[in-house]
């Protein structure tokens, strides 16, 4: 191999790209956790834009194996925060980035524990509640949790009123996907920076006005799945491509659904219940990309619409909603591996229009309804003792409302 990235440094040099291709090759095909990231280094040092991508994929994908070489203890800083920094990163929890950032500290503790904090801050994370029903009207306001003080702060709002937003974070960036503004169904879009603390409206709308959408991030696009538009609830499913600020149509789902939960695993969009218009919905269908088809997995114990869900440790969480009758408090999770959905014990409150996020290895429920009142209250799931604590509330009360996990502003020091 070494005398291959002589040949493939010549021929970046010379600029040979027949050569240059040969060489990307065989690196492709050695790839192995255990040298992947020189091979990364190599291929962004000799701007191998392809093998620099695939190398990613293979440091991604296998981040359990790849923190254990002794390349991962020998990468820089910078790099070190590139790679834990990546939204695909193939881990069971965040506690396990922020064990493979201990790792790399402890190797050379004396020099690198001035590097703590920046390595941490990027990995470090936040939840922002957008939108939503209050008090008999849609709201715009944004408020965001921080995660050492338990406290929420407003951040700047939204230019307009959204309830039954969709809401998802590609790219560090925070978009809210249509909505109803208390008059009208909308197909704008807006995208926060939390660095900036501000928004933007130069996205490109959605081919169709949609609530009560389900909003969700798939290989670097973005994906609006089903709602409704004010005449029909929808089966229609789209996607953005940031690139090219540009919206197309993917195949739609099997079945119609408004309120309905999205998720993503293993490469999966996953649809979860929702209604058809008519009634509430147990059934889930999950996409693939690969091959631009829906197809049925098993589904829920029990019907819910305008429900939360979250992947938390590669299991898909689905907590409260509404079934026929009432606003439900129950929640499940489904093993895909098992192709399962198996209860846990119930929040403290029965919430429809909640929001689920993992924030810091922590599944966090917000907001909604609990069919008398709208909530500001939070509750916090303990995976070990199998139970909901009651952990501080929002500002703002609010049902459907989006919430967005989002990586804490750099200029912000967690650190003491």
């Amino acid at each position: 191999m070494i005398n291959n990235n002589l040949y493939l440094s010549l021929a970046c040099l010379l600029q040979l790209a027949e050569i240059q291709d040969i060489c990307c090759e065989f690196l492709k095909r050695q790839l192995d956790p255990s040298n992947c990231l020189g091979i990364r280094a190599f291929a962004d040092t000799h701007s191998c834009r392809e093998l620099l991508r695939i190398a990613d994929k293979f440091t991604q994908h296998n981040f359990q194996e790849v923190m254990e070489s002794e390349e991962f203890l020998l990468l820089p800083v910078s790099q070190l925060v590139d790679i834990i920094s990546s939204d695909e990163l193939n881990v069971r929890s965040e506690e396990q980035v922020f064990s493979a950032v201990m790792l790399w500290v402890k190797y050379n503790v004396s020099e690198r524990r001035q590097h703590l904090a920046q390595a941490y801050r990027r990995y470090l994370c936040i939840i922002a509640s957008v939108g939503g029903w209050c008090s008999g009207d849609a709201i715009a306001s944004v408020e965001r949790f921080d995660p050492q003080s338990s406290d929420w702060k407003m951040v700047a709002p939204m230019s307009k009123r959204r309830c039954g937003v969709g809401v998802a974070v590609l790219n560090d960036l925070l978009y809210a996907v249509g909505g109803h503004d208390g008059q009208s169904y909308l197909n704008s879009i807006e995208r926060y920076d939390p660095q900036t603390n501000q928004w933007s409206c130069d996205v490109a709308p959605t081919t169709s006005c949609r609530t009560s959408v389900g909003v969700a991030v798939l290989d670097g696009f973005l994906y609006a799945v089903g709602g409704q538009d004010g005449v029909q609830c929808l089966n229609h499913v789209e996607r953005y491509d940031p690139k090219e600020n540009k919206w197309s149509k993917v195949a739609p789902m099997t079945t119609r659904r408004l309120g309905v939960a999205v998720a993503v695993l293993g490469g999966f969009l996953y649809a979860i219940g929702g209604s058809d218009g008519q009634c509430p919905l147990n059934t889930v269908e999950r996409y693939d990309p690969r091959q631009n088809k829906w197809s049925p997995v098993s589904p829920m114990s029990t019907r819910r619409k305008h429900l939360g869900c979250a992947v938390f440790n590669n299991l898909i969480y689905a907590v409260g909603g509404r079934d026929d009758c009432m606003e439900l408090s129950s929640a499940e999770r489904y093993n895909p591996h098992a192709n399962t959905w198996s209860p846990i014990v119930a929040m403290t409150s029965r919430r429809s229009g909640v929001g689920l996020a993992v924030v810091n290895g922590q599944l966090y429920a917000v907001g909604g309804f609990d069919g008398t009142a709208y909530l500001k209250t939070i509750e916090v799931y303990d995976t070990e003792q199998n139970q909901w604590r009651l952990c501080g509330a929002m500002n703002y009360r609010r049902l459907g409302g989006g919430v967005g996990v989002m990586r804490a502003p750099q200029t912000e020091n967690y650190f003491w």
